[in-house]
């Protein structure tokens, strides 16, 4: 059974109350989300024993804390490829003939 904690350990951000968060600590202290929603810095904490009681499986959760329910989703983040090169060296390179 997939718990928040183990979701969260395999994530990069996080969607809160549909806000993107990239800068989230969770440790045994609890989780800590901050994220901007335009100039206002927001931020939620949540207990070990609220992000054990979260209800939810894969990416999909919901928890609660002082101020009521959250949707998270745990999302891993995509990583582009520091190859610069298009192309694979391997593939041979295509001559296009002369008049075309």
């Amino acid at each position: 059974m997939t718990t928040l904690a183990t979701a969260l350990e395999s994530s990069d951000m996080l969607l809160i109350d549909g806000l993107h968060a990239f800068d989230f600590t969770f440790n045994a202290n609890g989780l800590l989300i901050e994220c901007m929603d335009g100039r206002d810095l927001k931020r939620w904490t949540f207990t070990p024993e609220q992000v054990a009681a979260a209800i939810g499986a894969g990416e999909q959760w919901r928890l609660n804390d002082d101020q009521g329910e959250h949707q998270l989703v745990c999302m891993s983040a995509v990583y582009g490829s520091d190859d610069d090169d298009e192309y694979d060296d391997d593939e041979p390179d295509l001559e296009v003939p002369a008049g075309r």
